[in-house]
């Protein structure tokens, strides 16, 4: 069985204030052709479809017409629901579409129900698990603990379940949104920590042929039988190394990956990172290959010289972001804070600022349960507010 494996479309986002929406339906004619072209026996949209619970109305139509084109292609397509999105209004009309050949998967009670397609080798079960807030879910699914890895483990054991009642030779696919471990995030992904702890083992989802991971922008292989396929545009310069693709898997008799081939999906405009001092980055022929780039540049000019973003769009003038970073001193008091806060979490540079003002001695046990707490706790609301909404 042919999937095409994609994530993490994020309809209505922008990229500096740019607005995507065009390039968006780009890709979209790309999935569509893609799965003509390929004879795809079935797409997998591994979550965060939109941005924002609330997604503008541009973004809802070209979504509802992206779903009219794949049920008219006759391509059965499996989504679940991402951190970005509302479970409840992704999933309205999910049974009606249910019938067309697009199965929505937004509640997590239904874990352990799959959509059964079928081959010439036989059936191929694909689950869908919605990305699980723990606090939200964990009653719900019968979790031992809170955390993500709880929540996953106790959909599975649904997913296991229901597949050793089913024929031998069942093969299985899952679906799932979550930060797995070995995974490489970017700057665009939004957080997910629980208690300090963001990030599953792979061996969570053990006894399955094949799992499409939404949540990471990157593709990328966990094992052979576990991948992310990225988002399929740029949504951060963090991003600009970013190959963007789908994964096409052929899926063979045994439940064994074939084949493993990525797609590469349409590039709006390549993204460009440059850094030096304004003069220099206006005069260095090796960037000549950036000026139709969206570009971030970095300056680092020991005093910010007059009218940057203006000088620099003559050149480059699809300058999006502009960042002040002059070349200073290791001694310099600027550096060494800048140094302290590098790929720290939240709740890490809460604890520093706790040691900072009590002159040395952090918080203990008790204090750092606190700060958990609350950092989960504005989490968990946020969550909350947007199911509601």
């Amino acid at each position: 069985m042919r999937l095409l494996h994609t994530s993490d479309w994020h309809l209505g986002r922008s990229f500096h204030r740019v607005a995507l929406l065009d390039a968006q339906a780009a890709f979209l004619d790309h999935l569509v052709a893609t799965v003509r072209e390929r004879e795809v026996d079935a797409v997998l949209v591994a979550g965060d479809v939109y941005d924002r619970a609330v997604p503008p109305l541009a973004a809802v139509e070209l979504f509802d017409t992206a779903l009219h084109r794949l049920a008219d292609a006759g391509v059965p397509t499996v989504m679940i629901s991402g951190n970005h999105d509302s479970a409840r209004r992704l999933g309205v009309g999910a049974g009606l579409l249910d019938h067309a050949g697009v199965h929505l998967r937004t509640d997590p009670a239904g874990a352990g129900t799959p959509v059964v397609l079928a081959d010439r080798h036989g059936d191929v079960a694909l689950y869908g698990l919605p990305y699980l807030e723990p606090a939200l879910v964990r009653e719900q699914l019968g979790a031992a603990r809170s955390g993500h890895e709880a929540v996953l483990t106790a959909a599975m054991d649904r997913v296991r379940a229901d597949l050793a009642a089913r024929p031998a030779g069942t093969r299985s696919v899952v679906l799932a949104h979550a930060f797995v471990a070995g995974g490489e995030p970017s700057d665009s992904e939004r957080d997910i920590t629980v208690g300090g702890v963001a990030a599953v083992p792979a061996g969570v989802f053990d006894g399955v042929d094949y799992v499409a991971l939404g949540h990471l922008h990157g593709s990328q292989t966990v094992t052979p039988r576990v991948r992310y396929s990225g988002s399929p545009l740029a949504y951060s310069f963090s991003e600009t190394t970013h190959r963007k693709t789908m994964w096409l898997i052929d899926l063979g008799a045994d439940g064994a990956i074939d084949t493993a081939e990525r797609i590469d999906c349409p590039v709006p405009r390549p993204l460009a990172r440059v850094r030096g001092r304004l003069d220099d980055l206006l005069a260095d022929p090796d960037l000549t290959r950036h000026e139709d780039s969206w570009v971030e540049a970095t300056l680092t000019d020991p005093a910010r010289p007059a009218d940057p973003m203006a000088r620099l769009t003559a050149r480059f003038p699809h300058t999006l972001h502009l960042v002040f970073d002059p070349d200073r001193t290791d001694d310099d008091p600027l550096v060494s804070y800048a140094t302290r806060l590098r790929d720290r979490s939240d709740q890490q540079i809460a604890e520093d600022f706790v040691a900072h003002v009590r002159g040395g001695a952090g918080p203990d046990d008790a204090e750092r349960a606190v700060l958990t707490a609350a950092f989960d706790d504005v989490r968990v609301d946020t969550a909350e507010r947007e199911a509601g909404r």
